[in-house]
């Protein structure tokens, strides 16, 4: 039985030794960044000018 993955990667920026990805999780659609730098890394969720979280939908 397959499952589908939970988050998807909706952009992805590549430069020497840096990652930055905005990732969605497709359960909810709130979105996150993920950026990897050298030898660390973090992730957060994406927010408005209200800080409420960024939502979306996955017709896009």
């Amino acid at each position: 039985m397959s499952k589908e993955k939970r988050f998807e990667v909706v952009h992805e920026d590549k430069s020497l030794g840096e990652l930055t990805r905005i990732m969605r999780d497709r359960e909810t659609g709130v979105c996150y960044l993920y950026q990897w730098a050298g030898t660390g890394g973090g992730l957060t969720v994406l927010v408005d000018k209200d800080g409420k979280p960024i939502v979306m939908d996955g017709r896009s």
